[in-house]
């Protein structure tokens, strides 16, 4: 009895000794994997925000932190890549320009391409803007590899700050095998959404929706998984070339309601991409004068959630007047061949106005026909 007490008393201090011994052996085995390189390219926002008064409820400069800063001041990002930080700018995203998304975008597709070590790019992001540059990028990145685009509702010292967190979710994701081929990607409060349809709702924390589209999978304690992936073109098989673009084309972003007049310019535009249900009375004419000049027209749902089909050269105007009398056969012939000398207006189906704004500009790089650019708006 003394031998098998002795032998069990061995078994469970052997049993004991080993228990402990597991989470060190995982450890060991898990820092002797290789782990997935991520490139943070910073430009401000407020996850780079630091307050005056820090763990408080006031205000904060946006765009303080440095790149490297922000990658440091999360130390578990360590357990899942190796994470490198690139500094591109340090400011509120309101001060993002066209002309920075086409040099974010120049810089995010050349290092993909250059380095296969690389598995993927976040780029973190004022929320303010965060879903116009993830769209631009999204039609221009010409790459398969993950890229995501990060931000948060509350600066690195305030109170419970969402950036760390979000920024983990985002390194994980940019280096999941999963993410390779789904296109730009927003990652907030551990949902995975694609930038064709991300859009900010609030300030508060989470603050992002894609609606009834767009989710594309959630990251868990696990790591990211998905589910979706979008239908559209993007990435590898965007026709988008930047090479040799140092501006885009100038696009007006007007909004219809009742009683407007329309939009007067002292200087005429490329585009204009304008929200509305449908045009008031008065507002019909002045469209038209402007597609008339050479002004593409481009309508889109002030929601961003209109699918109605593309536009038959059969189908009535959208800025036609019902209330107008008949004409006479010669009037009318008259007036159908005025309307046929003014080029036809472009749907965006399922774009919020100013991703179609963002839509519109790059589709003018690529040509001013109408019918060219409805080819574009339908495919992208």
């Amino acid at each position: 009895m003394v031998r098998i007490g002795t032998r069990f008393r061995c078994v469970r201090l052997f049993v004991a000794l080993t228990a402990g011994l597991v989470p060190v052996l995982l450890q060991a085995q898990s820092d002797s994997t290789p782990r997935p390189k991520v490139l943070v390219i910073a430009t401000g926002g407020t996850i780079a925000g630091v307050q005056s008064a820090p763990g408080t409820l006031g205000g904060y400069r946006a765009g303080t932190l440095t790149a490297e800063q922000v990658v440091t001041s999360v130390p578990e990002l360590s357990r899942h890549a190796v994470v490198e930080a690139e500094q591109f700018s340090n400011v509120a995203s309101t001060r993002i320009t066209p002309t920075q998304w086409i040099a974010l975008a120049r810089r995010i597709e050349s290092v993909l391409n250059e380095r296969d070590d690389l598995a993927g790019v976040v780029v973190t992001h004022g929320t303010d803007r965060l879903e116009e540059t993830a769209f631009f990028l999204y039609l221009t990145v010409r790459s398969d590899k993950p890229v995501v685009v990060v931000g948060s509702q509350r600066p690195a010292t305030g109170i419970s700050p969402d950036g760390p967190i979000n920024l983990l979710a985002a390194v994980r994701t940019a280096a999941s095998p999963q993410a390779v081929g789904k296109g730009v990607l927003v990652v907030m409060d551990d949902r995975i959404l694609s930038a064709r349809e991300v859009r900010k709702l609030y300030q508060r924390v989470g603050g992002f929706s894609v609606g009834e589209m767009g989710m594309l999978g959630v990251v868990g304690s696990s790591g990211p998984e998905f589910f979706f992936s979008p239908a559209r073109r993007y990435g590898l098989r965007s026709e988008f070339d930047l090479a040799g673009i140092d501006s885009l084309p100038r696009v007006e972003l007007m909004f219809s309601y009742p009683g407007g007049t329309g939009p007067t310019f002292d200087t005429l535009p490329d585009g204009v991409v304008v929200a509305t249900t449908g045009f008031a009375p008065g507002e019909g004419a002045p469209y038209r004068e402007l597609r008339r000049k050479g002004v593409v027209l481009v309508t889109a749902f002030p929601s961003g959630d209109n699918v109605s089909g593309v536009p038959r050269a059969a189908a009535p105007r959208a800025d036609s007047s019902s209330s107008a009398p008949p004409p006479d056969s010669a009037t009318a012939d008259s007036t159908a061949r005025a309307e046929r000398a003014v080029p036809s207006s472009v749907v965006s189906q399922h774009l919020t106005p100013q991703k179609a704004r963002i839509l519109l500009m790059l589709a003018l790089t690529r040509s001013s026909d109408p019918r060219e650019l409805q080819r574009i708006f339908v495919e992208y």
